[in-house]
């Protein structure tokens, strides 16, 4: 099959598939967080979380007669959600407000003041924003994804989200992606959602592949995190904002921050090798990983599970 962009080609003869996805050649399979990294629904998934927690908020107000002020995207989100399984992400926003809910079931109507309701209420709030808006996946998703595929590199899609699937499938991305680690998968099995390694860890041994030989790919501090901390053997970082997130991914352990997936096809992009200064693990690797970062600092484009 040839892929769409020149860019994509082989190297001068010689050179392998870890060159062209501007990767290290001891990886084997690719692990793929999906909201803000694959596909663009991160905004959408922002302003259902406003949305939700505004109207919480001033509910919450009236009935305490405490003004509360409203979630904040910049702030709010990235401290306290961004990277979450649903609930957790309620239940930290809550705690930073020193709100407390009783937990609730499943089940709750979203109009009830349990944190289930809260997170019902979110998910219903994404849903009709995706049904609204349709799903886009970034430039650089597919054609990543298909020169993965055509280096015969394993793929999983792990994500913090229940409607992961229904997602992938919406942006014409579920047919390269072997393996699917979700917000179900979490609730399922009782796996620790991120900054705990769990999901991808999961992904990778359903994959068969040992996670020095798996690479990361993530927008979010929390899971770039998880990354490091389930010893993967590369973690890539996705930077959709701008306004110093490249040096927070950086900070928390990512070897090599971008702005699109196609980034890495570039020519321009040689993988790191072992030893050499900014390869993962050395003194030049913050260096080398700030240098590969794109472009300059633009709106933020929100996140969300």
């Amino acid at each position: 099959m040839r892929l769409p962009f020149a860019r994509l080609r082989r190297r001068e003869a010689g050179a392998g598939a870890e060159a062209t996805l501007g990767l290290p050649a001891h990886i084997d399979a690719c692990l793929f967080d999906l909201d803000g990294v694959l596909t663009s629904t991160a905004e959408v998934h922002a302003r259902a979380w406003k949305e939700m927690f505004d109207g919480f908020l001033e509910n919450w107000a009236s009935r305490s007669g405490d003004p509360e002020k409203p979630f904040d995207i910049e702030g709010d989100y990235e401290r306290y959600v961004d990277g979450l399984p649903r609930l957790d992400g309620v239940r930290s926003f809550l705690a930073s407000r020193d709100i407390h809910l009783p937990e609730g079931t499943d089940g709750d109507p979203p109009s009830a003041l349990t944190v289930h309701a809260l997170g019902n209420r979110k998910n219903i709030l994404v849903l009709n924003k995706i049904a609204d808006d349709g799903v886009q996946p970034y430039p650089g998703s597919r054609p990543y994804l298909e020169a993965c595929a055509s280096a015969g590199k394993a793929r999983a899609l792990v994500s913090s989200s229940a409607n992961a699937g229904e997602v992938a499938r919406a942006a014409g991305l579920a047919d390269l992606l072997q393996v699917r680690v979700d917000g179900e998968t979490i609730a399922q099995r009782g796996l620790a959602g991120k900054p705990a390694p769990d999901t991808f860890l999961a992904a990778a041994r359903e994959l068969g592949v040992p996670p020095e030989r798996a690479a990361v790919f993530e927008d979010a501090e929390a899971g770039v995190a998880a990354g490091r901390a389930g010893g993967f053997g590369y973690v890539v970082g996705l930077d959709r904002i701008g306004h110093g997130h490249a040096d927070a991914l950086r900070a928390h352990g990512a070897d090599v921050v971008v702005t699109d997936l196609g980034d890495l096809l570039a020519d321009a992009y040689p993988p790191p090798t072992p030893g050499a200064a900014g390869a993962p693990g050395t003194a030049g690797a913050a260096g080398a990983a700030g240098g590969r970062a794109r472009g300059e600092a633009k709106p933020r484009a929100g996140h969300g599970r």
